[in-house]
């Protein structure tokens, strides 16, 4: 018998022997590698009877007799794969922990040598990063010699693979697990040029991770129960899969937090100005605004560096409360239907103060014809001077405290925003490298980012530029898909009406503004009031500031909206009939809008008593059909008796007709 016979045999004996005698196939086993030392079989055999019985120790020594001996054999390497495959497994099960514990009893040089030969025979990029990934975990001083390369290729997979968006599987294994290892390792060294792409990558992952959209979420969340979903402060926790990735691969925790420590990583290594400890957001930027004063006096290597300091830091600044702001006034952008349900808000040109003096109490009015007569006799003071668009003076946003439980804090972030935008376009050389990184990063699509700039834009008073700034919402708001715009689409469409009725208004651009409000009105549901009882006024909110330079974070709702803009067309007739020139049509249509909150009106309807009264006619065809106050009836037909002054009133659709028809029929 040959030995190659001889060594077949020995295996199948031992194999024979395992069912019912396991120490003697092992006997077997020992006696034959004694024979045939060089015999591969022979101690694959013994290493498979030692796995399948889970004894770590042993395996583990036959396991590493095999990968130093016979190195080359194809059923090393799978073993080895599988092994490989536990490590990078989250699953806790036993046999799982066994191949873990097996690896773990190789010496360390093994375990290095062995991940590093196991990631040579992954052809796979994604598989071949992650094996890579492991061996820099478990022994730091390879990343001096891989990090690199390897944060290289994952770069360099995304872009062959032409992902459409940054928040694919490879970049997440770039930015939140290679980049930390290579940026926190001193040994690494890196030029500037190269942690600034990095901070751009990182930048760039976590905004679009943190901002993403609810339809890519919706793929993946299925029938998540709705308390699953978290707040926008804590939405990696949300069921949300990367494609290429598990899910628990997928969730990142903080990742704010987490970029703005890489932040800080990098300007160490660039040598920025940095502060030591933990800065709040403001005390960065009043730090940004600083290093701006005196930014041009360095030469331009520092200049250069100290650009790029006050770029990321604002930048990221920027973002951070701009989001944060988006998605307090507009949550269900980001948290889909499943949300809390809180009312989107929308910032509008507060126009509370339309009627003057309101301050009247409803449960002490008496409204009759003697007083109204008496008042006639008053100057009637106006408040229509005011300037509606609010320029040149200080703006101040007012929101209702049950609207908006964090108003301070939601508030402060629009502050902060503004702010730092102000600032990276408060130099060219800023303005410019902003620019550039927005235009790569492709910010004109970002949705969030819109509504977020159209309301520092009408908050900088700058109108015209703000209803470009809606038309651009409306052309996002078409590119998505149907999926996600069920719902939110008629919500935008509202959001972009409204806030185009207040910034035509703002210009003084009246006729567009009552365009704008009845496309609105076609497109609301009417609340419904239930018992009869009156729609609960909106509470004032008191400013030290005067009204015409207000904004107020209103609830975009019906119920809140509906008020909103009969306001506003309050407000655009008003300002036409009270001018010198005659208008009646606009007089009877801010009759017929004062019902609506009256008595609150009322000086108002007074106002406009005195002007018919001055004028001594007054028609208005539709009168009856509107008008339907006992107050105001009351008042009109005192007008028409000797102590009211006789007031000539057309108040019947085409009275003027019938009176002229009446007398040729009298004189035939």
């Amino acid at each position: 018998m040959s030995a190659q016979g001889d060594c077949e045999f020995l295996v199948k004996r031992a194999r024979e022997l395992v069912p019912g005698d396991l120490w003697a196939a092992k006997a077997w086993l020992i006696t034959a590698r004694s024979l045939y030392p060089a015999d591969f079989n022979i101690q694959y055999e013994m290493y498979t009877i030692e796995r399948n019985a889970e004894r770590t120790a042993s395996a583990g020594r036959l396991l590493y007799d095999m990968f130093v001996n016979f190195p080359d054999q194809p059923a090393v390497w799978r073993e080895i794969s599988v092994i490989t495959s536990a490590l990078r497994n989250d699953s806790q099960d036993k046999q799982t922990q066994f191949l873990r514990g097996l690896f773990e009893t190789l010496p360390g040089r093994v375990q290095c040598e062995m991940l590093l030969k196991a990631t040579e025979q992954c052809f796979n990029t994604l598989e071949r990063a992650e094996m890579l990934l492991l061996l820099l975990r478990r022994f730091p001083e390879t990343v001096v010699q891989h990090g690199v390369g390897l944060g290289e290729t994952l770069l360099d997979a995304e872009s062959i693979e032409d992902q459409e968006s940054p928040v694919n599987c490879f970049r997440k294994l770039f930015v939140c697990d290679v980049l930390p290892l290579i940026i926190n390792n001193p040994d690494v060294r890196l030029p500037a040029s190269l942690l600034y792409k990095y901070l751009n990558k990182a930048a760039e992952f976590y905004i679009n991770y943190v901002t993403r959209s609810t339809q890519t979420e919706s793929q993946y969340q299925g029938s998540q129960d709705s308390s699953d979903i978290m707040s926008p402060s804590k939405r990696s926790s949300q069921k949300y899969v990367i494609d290429g990735l598990t899910e628990k691969s997928s969730q990142i925790t903080d990742p704010w937090e987490r970029l703005f420590k890489i932040l800080s990583v990098v300007g160490m290594r660039c040598e920025w100005q940095m502060d030591k400890g933990r800065r709040s957001f403001g005390d960065i930027l009043h730090r940004m605004k600083d290093l701006c004063r005196y930014i041009s006096n360095f030469d331009s290597d520092a200049h250069a560096k100290y650009k790029n300091q006050v770029v990321y830091s604002t930048m990221l600044v920027f973002f951070k409360n701009a989001f944060q702001y988006v998605s307090n006034i507009q949550p269900s952008l980001f948290q889909g239907p499943n949300a809390p349900n809180q009312a989107p808000l929308v910032l509008l040109e507060d126009v509370t103060n339309i009627y003057g003096d309101t301050d009247i109490d409803r449960n002490k009015h008496i409204h009759k014809k003697r007083k109204l007569a008496e008042g006639r006799e008053k100057t009637m003071q106006s408040s229509d001077d005011e300037d509606p668009s609010g320029k040149a003076r200080s703006r101040h946003i007012t929101v209702n405290k049950a609207d908006l439980a964090n108003s301070i804090e939601v508030l402060e972030s629009f502050k902060l925003a503004r702010e730092s935008w102000e600032l990276l376009y408060s130099l060219e050389s800023l303005d410019k490298e902003f620019t550039r990184i927005c235009l790569s990063w492709k910010t004109d699509t970002w949705l969030w980012l819109r509504i977020f700039l159209t309301d520092m834009i009408i908050y900088q008073g700058q109108y015209k530029k703000a209803i470009s700034s809606l038309h651009h919402l409306a052309a996002l708001q078409g590119s998505h898909s149907p999926q996600q715009i069920t719902g939110q689409g008629s919500l935008e469409n509202q959001r972009a009406l409204i806030q185009l009725a207040t910034c035509h208004f703002a210009l003084g651009e009246y006729r567009q503004t009552c365009e704008k409000v009845l496309d609105l009105m076609c497109c609301i549901l009417l609340p419904v009031q239930e018992g009869g009882k009156v729609q609960e006024e909106q509470p004032k909110v008191k400013s030290k500031f005067r009204k015409g330079s207000d904004l107020k974070l209103w609830p975009c709702t019906s119920r809140a909206i509906m008020p909103y803009c009969l306001h506003l067309l309050l407000a655009c007739f008003k300002l036409r009939a009270f001018t010198d020139s005659r208008d009646d049509m606009a007089l009877g249509h801010v009759v017929v809008l004062l019902q609506h909150e009256w008595p609150r009106g009322e000086n108002l309807f007074l106002k406009a008593i005195n002007k018919i009264c001055q004028q001594g006619n007054f028609q208005y065809e539709n009168f009856f059909n509107y008008v339907t106050n006992i107050d105001m009836l009351e008042e009109f037909a005192y007008l028409r008796t000797q102590e009211g002054g006789k007031i000539h009133l057309e108040l019947l659709p085409n009275q003027a007709m019938l009176i002229k028809e009446r007398g040729r029929l009298l004189i035939v």
